[in-house]
């Protein structure tokens, strides 16, 4: 489905990804794992089309969308939750999520995906008159995931969904990622809590310092010893 071949990505000077090839198939959650600072929002930016990479590729479904302009991305299937979730905090969790689907035109399908929300995130149903800024940090994170859907991705991108969230937030948040996945989303998903990404996804990178340096399937990954050592706390 998205095939990233080879790209080079710079902010000024700095060389942020280096020659970074990946993909991923229909269906699959993937994540990427690494430390702060190795390149992976950079590489969901680039994806997105906030940024241009220099030299390689990036093709959705066949079709070559690097370079292109983020609504486009957008309008072809490509959905991101951006890091610190990014909440209109003025506007209401509605008009949220009303946004989310502005390139839309379809209203009848639009109120279905809004029942769809609500469905997946009772508590912004609850919230749904309230100002955004309002909202405590797990209900403003379930509210960007579902501003996302509203757009109707076919693959989501998640930039750290967990931060910052109490523990029992985040197995939450991570069960309903598992659930708008059986639902037929395909999942990009790049987060810091390595333990809770590999347990749900299906195959996994790890990005050190703008370099894919390892990648295969979550079990093997959680199970081997470089990875346990450098992000699974050795254990």
């Amino acid at each position: 489905m998205l095939k990233v071949d080879g790209i080079d990505v710079y902010y000024g000077n700095i060389h942020a990804l280096k020659e970074v090839s990946l993909d991923v198939k229909q269906g699959e959650i993937v994540t990427l794992i690494g430390a702060n600072g190795a390149g992976k929002t950079t590489l969901l930016k680039t994806i997105s089309g906030l940024l241009n990479p220099k030299k390689g590729s990036i093709t959705f479904d066949g079709v070559s969308i690097d370079g292109k302009q983020t609504q486009w991305i957008v309008k072809k299937g490509i959905s991101q939750v951006p890091e610190g979730r990014r909440v209109f905090a003025a506007m209401s969790v509605e008009e949220n999520l009303e946004l989310g689907a502005y390139l839309r035109r379809d209203k009848q399908e639009i109120k279905k995906d809004f029942e769809k929300v609500y469905e997946l995130f009772p508590r912004l149903l609850e919230r749904r008159k309230q100002a955004s800024g309002t909202l405590s940090g797990g209900e403003q994170q379930m509210l960007a995931m579902g501003r996302a859907l509203m757009a109707r991705p076919r693959l989501l991108l998640l930039d750290e969904p967990s931060m910052g969230l109490a523990p029992l937030l985040v197995k939450t948040i991570f069960h309903i990622i598992q659930e708008i996945n059986s639902t037929g989303t395909t999942i990009m998903l790049v987060e810091q809590n390595a333990n809770m990404a590999l347990s749900i996804a299906h195959r996994a990178y790890v990005i050190e310092t703008g370099r894919v340096v390892l990648h295969g399937a979550a079990e093997e990954l959680r199970a081997s010893e470089q990875v346990k050592m450098a992000y699974l706390g050795g254990h």
